[in-house]
Parts: structure tokens; sequence; C-alpha cells
């Protein structure tokens, strides 16, 4: 999103030598765009019904300054912090933010960790590096990641692009719908409810589950290098599945029997096709088994 040039208001708070409480307010674009950035703490954002944005909490001690800001359609919300501060400094700041419920947000962490409820913008970006994600949803972009955290996302059956990667952490999402790639390295894929045109899900270690609805030509494929797969669609689908494990079984509810892909080794393959095989279903696991029903 482009800020435009002309600052309409401007509010710095400094932080003195000890750590300092902070409650500040400015007016808000009802559909805007905030942006937060906090290198060490919490960040808590709540959608609200007024057309202010609203900032309280506490600073670290060695904070250098809170710059809280209005460009145009977009507020800036940035914990500043001296250089070279880990291990040295403390610079743990807890944030609590109202924001309008239209709005698009941008949040990014370091060591904090992020909690989102109400915000309904079709833009929402969150990003931590050391630190757990938790957010309800509505639809439209979503981009959630962390290094070393768990991801839950809740949604109310609102389409999306969905993104959710965590390398450290299970990453679980409940009632979203649309487009959605979730990946963990190690850790739990979970997806539960709503309805999707394409799912990729991936994890090196860990199990993925899918109990989700899967649309007419849909496409949803599932890897795993060190876990189960699952994969239950409540509605009755026309497709084609293709699912192979090099050490596990495969079990279905189609009646249909895996075979062995070689003499010499363990692996198991089943590919079959349900009515006109319109959509697509792909399941491949090296170490693991996997479980297939739909209708």
């Amino acid at each position: 999103m482009k800020k435009p040039g002309l600052i309409l208001l401007l509010t710095t708070l400094t932080a003195p030598v000890l750590a300092e409480d902070v409650s500040e307010t400015l007016d808000a674009d009802p559909n805007g765009h905030v942006s937060v950035s906090n290198v060490a703490g919490s960040i808590d954002v709540r959608g609200w019904s007024r057309d202010s944005v609203e900032v309280t909490g506490s600073l670290g001690d060695d904070v250098d300054e809170l710059v809280f800001e209005r460009n145009g359609r977009t507020i800036e919300i940035q914990v500043k912090v001296p250089k070279r501060m880990f291990g040295r400094k403390d610079v743990s700041s807890r944030l609590s933010i109202r924001v309008p419920q239209g709005s698009t947000l941008e949040v990014t962490g370091v060591s904090a960790s992020i909690d989102v409820r109400d915000v309904q913008g079709d833009d929402i970006e969150l990003q931590s590096v050391s630190g757990s994600i938790d957010a309800d949803v509505y639809g439209g972009d979503i981009q959630i990641g962390t290094v070393s955290g768990s991801i839950n996302v809740q949604g109310n059956g609102a389409r999306g692009d969905i993104e959710l990667e965590s390398v450290s952490g299970s990453v679980s999402a409940e009632d979203l719908s649309g487009e959605i790639a979730a990946e963990s390295v190690s850790g739990r894929v979970s997806i539960s409810g709503g309805s999707f045109e394409s799912g990729d899900l991936e994890t090196v270690n860990g199990s993925i589950i899918f109990k989700a609805g899967l649309e007419p030509g849909g496409d949803l494929t599932a890897e795993s290098v060190n876990g189960s797969v699952t994969i239950d669609i409540p509605n009755a689908l026309d497709a084609e599945y293709d699912l192979e494990t090099f050490n596990g079984g495969i079990r279905n509810c189609f009646d249909k029997k895996a075979e062995r892909t070689s003499r010499y080794a363990p692996g198991k393959r089943l590919n079959f096709t349900v009515g006109d095989g319109s959509a697509s279903i792909s399941v491949e696991t090296l170490n693991g088994s996997i479980n297939v029903c739909a209708g």
C-alpha cells in the first residue's frame, strides 16, 4: 500500500530512563492501513467501531522511543530500540492497540507474540521471528508466518487467499475458505472446517490433518516426510486420487487396495478415480500412514 506524502498528524513518545506506560489516540480512516512494529514483548490488536487508533501499554526501560503517526490513510506504530539491543537492553514492550474494524493490517515482531481479533480488512499480514501468532480472519489476502512459534487462525467461512508458515511450531486453521497454503518444518498442520478451491499442505516432521470441504474441480496436495496424513472431506466429490508412501499403510473408505511400488521396498501406492475425476487429491509421505475419505 502506497503512503501519501503529506503527514497529517505526528505524535512521538520518547521513553525516559524508566519504563513508561503509554496511552495515545489518533483519528483514523475507517478503511485505512495500520502498520505495527515491536521488536520484543507482545502485540495485541483489536478491531472496534470507532474511527480512531488507540495505543496503550508499556515500553521497556531501554526503548529509544515509540513512534505513533498518521500519514494519509496509513497509521504507523513503531517501537524504536537501540542497536545491538539483545542480551544487554530491556526493550520488551507490551502494546495493546485498537483499530477500526475495516482496517488492513501489517504487524511485525522479532521476539514478540501477536494476537489479532475483530479486524476485518481484506489484507492482513502478521510476521514474527520468535513468538506465537493467534488471529481471527475475515477473508481477503492473509499472510501469517513465524520462525519459532505456533500459528492458530480462526475464520468465519469467508473466502481468502491464505498463506500460513511456521518453521518450528504447529499450524492450525479453522473455518477458512478459498485457497490455502500451510507449511511447517517441525510441527503439525491441521485444517478443519470451511471449503477450499485449492490446498497445498506440507510438513517435514509432523502430521497433516485436513478435515474440510474441497470444491468441485478443486486441487489438494499434502506432503509429509515424517508423519501421517489424514484427509477427511465431508462432501461427495468426483476426484482423481494419487496416494503414495514409502514406509506406511494406505487406508481409504472407497474399498480400494494399495499396491507395492517395488518387490524390494516397503513403499505403497494407490491411484483411482471417482466419478469424472475433475478434482485432484495427491498425498505423499516418506515415513507415515495415509488415511483418505470423502463423502
